[in-house]
């Protein structure tokens, strides 16, 4: 049977313009707080409030690397959601893409 329900709030967590924005960033490769900002141009209190919606509703998850808290996405039927809305990720983009402005340390390796 159908759970409408649970498929209407999984729409709603994607109909959000950021939250996508975010996902899209993360289907490509694992990434942190800081890296979102600059790659978004968003505060990092906003960055992660959005973080701990998709992470609340099991779609994302962190991982520590010292400092950092780096995320990804864990959930295959939003990221074939994701492909079907947003085309395939590139392979270029599934790889770290250094961004002007981010201290993250996956940024300062491949400067």
């Amino acid at each position: 049977m159908t759970d409408y329900a649970t498929i209407s709030r999984r729409l709603k967590l994607l109909a959000h313009p950021e939250r996508l924005r975010i996902l899209d960033a993360l289907r490509g490769s694992p990434e942190c707080v800081c890296h979102l900002e600059a790659l978004l141009g968003r505060p990092q209190p906003y960055i992660s409030q959005q973080l701990r919606m998709l992470s609340k509703a099991g779609v994302i998850q962190g991982r520590r690397e010292g400092a950092n808290i780096f995320y990804r996405v864990i959930d295959p039927e939003i990221l074939a959601w994701l492909e079907l809305i947003l085309g395939p990720t590139p392979s270029a983009a599934r790889q770290h893409a250094p961004v002007d402005g981010c201290v993250c340390p996956k940024c300062r390796q491949t400067r």
